[in-house]
């Protein structure tokens, strides 16, 4: 299952880490460490060097309550970035993004992947990806970032998030986007409860039913906090349980902020696996 993002081909029947750059002052994790350009490149070199293979490039924060961000905000934080990772290192550059204008200019400048988090429901979004010819990857997410932790109801988690995504992948293909190059995610925290996001995580297998590789975004997000009581900066040891359970469940790509501690229990799954 070879997947090729803007000239570097990966192998996504093989588990590979994602390392999360945000470029905003209002991240729920790391915002503001790494919102100028010196800083992003410093965090993305050591990334790489940990054994990221993507370096997923945020401009906007989707944690409930944030600021919004103007068109020429986004594009000022993320494309100098963009522009010097794909000159300086060997990673997929991916573009945390749901604008249209953002996706275009970036894959301009080398980025290898567009992630949505919005799922291409924005005016334009899936032309604009078919256009820029590279893989995307559709998030589900119940509403929207500002109130999607308002109320989140589903009768069946797991059913509703893969008619979702596959009513999502419907308008992607009839946009133009090639459906090889389609990656899905879904979206756990994006409009779910922690018992929402423990049951989709407790059948995460099934969704490969949907055709596609798997994008797991688990890494310090609010449901381990709540099954551990534990504070953002103190889940590395969940993060690490969580990621473990999504590679040995099929996951071809886990966003992470802690790069070299995932890509070693990747490494530890890929061995289980082989002997298996």
């Amino acid at each position: 299952m070879k997947m090729n993002f803007a000239g570097r081909e990966l192998d996504l029947s093989l588990c590979h880490v994602m390392g999360i750059l945000n470029v905003t002052p209002d991240s729920f994790s790391d915002g503001g460490r790494f919102n100028s350009l010196e800083s992003a490149m410093i965090r993305a070199r050591q990334m790489v060097a940990d054994g990221a293979a993507f370096i997923d490039v945020g401009g906007e924060s989707t944690r409930p309550g944030a600021a919004e961000v103007s068109t020429q905000e986004e594009l000022d934080r993320v494309c100098p970035v963009v522009e010097a990772i794909a000159r300086e290192l060997d990673a997929v550059i991916s573009v945390d993004t749901s604008n249209p204008a953002v996706m275009a200019e970036t894959a301009k400048l080398g980025a290898g992947l567009i992630n949505d988090v919005r799922a291409l429901q924005r005016d334009g979004a899936p032309e604009v990806a078919a256009k820029a010819d590279i893989p995307v990857c559709i998030m589900h997410i119940q509403g929207e970032p500002d109130t999607m932790q308002n109320d989140p109801r589903y009768r069946n988690v797991r059913r509703e998030v893969s008619s979702f995504l596959t009513e999502r992948m419907r308008v992607a293909e009839a946009a133009g986007v090639n459906p090889d190059k389609i990656i899905l995610d879904p979206g756990f925290g994006f409009g779910k409860t922690v018992e929402h996001n423990v049951q989709l995580l407790a059948t995460l297998e099934q969704l490969h039913m949907l055709g596609h590789p798997l994008l797991i975004g688990l890494s310090r997000k609010s449901m381990l906090g709540a099954i551990t009581g534990r504070d953002v900066n103190e889940r590395l040891p969940a993060s690490l349980a969580a990621a473990t359970i999504s590679a040995m469940k099929g996951a071809s790509i886990l966003r992470v902020h802690d790069v070299r501690e995932t890509v070693d229990a990747v490494k530890v799954v890929a061995a289980v696996k082989e002997a298996i």
